[in-house]
């Protein structure tokens, strides 16, 4: 009990931090909203202790199932971190940020080649857009996209050479996928295949193809702005981690199906086993 409340109660003070995270680093820019974003900060702290504090999922994935809340966690915290402290060089330059500074750079200008999602990112601003912003959408989307493949690739380590989900222990579908009902829809067995697939797929073609559609209904609309740097910090950490973040989750639900797969041929084959015995 007390256990759990200390578990949920620090995982909920860590959410807090993240959200917080480019407001505390980052002096007040256009319009800074303080205290909307302490609001989101108490809201995310509170609900992710509700949820880790009962005993009784409601929505959040995979929440017995570690590394994968874990990585997911680390991924958006370093995108958020890494690319405020490189905003931070150009007005409070330290050893760290300067350092972080040059790395993201050389990491913007290698990811920026034909036809990349960093390349897309760029191409999405106005074609006014003042040169430092360009390079600061160049770092940001070159750092957030490398941490993004990072972290699927870490997962994927996870899930094919450390056995996830079984390594941590038994795998309780309902407590992990509290918003999948296995008794509608068909097989479950393909239903998670299907929606596996379509995750992974979709994962794949958002960082593609969400600044294409920016930047073609760009004339119906006021275009993206990013020249305050919250803001740029945040869309960019968003147009990196939700698309890996639906990978991962499509991962995992293709993990699940060939467990269930397996669960259901050692079953049969015992089955047999009996039947000719």
């Amino acid at each position: 009990m007390i256990a759990r409340i200390a578990g949920a109660a620090v995982r909920g003070l860590l959410v807090a931090m993240l959200v917080a995270t480019p407001s505390l680093l980052l002096p007040g820019g256009i319009a800074d909203p303080s205290e909307m974003i302490a609001l989101l900060a108490i809201l995310a702290g509170a609900l992710t202790f509700a949820e880790y504090n009962t005993e009784f999922p409601s929505f959040i994935e995979f929440r017995d199932a570690p590394p994968l809340n874990r990585l997911r966690f680390i991924a958006l915290l370093s995108m958020l971190l890494i690319v405020t402290l490189i905003t931070r060089n150009s007005f409070a330059p330290t050893g760290l940020t300067t350092f972080l500074a040059g790395l993201g750079g050389l990491i913007g200008h290698l990811a920026d080649f034909p036809y990349s999602p960093v390349r897309l990112a760029v191409l999405m601003l106005p074609s006014d857009a003042l040169a430092h912003t360009v390079d600061s959408v160049r770092v940001a989307a070159g750092v957030c996209y490398v941490i993004a493949v990072l972290t699927v690739l870490a997962f994927l380590f996870a899930v094919r050479v450390m056995g996830w989900p079984t390594s941590s222990g038994a795998f309780n579908v309902w407590v992990n996928l509290p918003l999948f009902d296995p008794t509608t829809g068909g097989d479950v067995v393909r239903r998670l295949h299907r929606d596996g697939k379509i995750n992974i797929i979709v994962g794949f073609l958002a960082p593609f193809i969400v600044p294409a559609a920016i930047k073609l209904f760009s004339d119906s609309f006021e275009p993206l702005s990013m020249v305050d740097p919250k803001t740029r910090i945040w869309l960019l950490s968003a147009w990196a981690f939700l698309p890996a973040s639906m990978i991962m989750r499509g991962m995992a639900m293709a993990r699940i199906a060939e467990l269930i797969e397996e669960k259901r041929r050692r079953v049969y084959a015992s089955a047999e086993a009996m039947q000719t015995a």
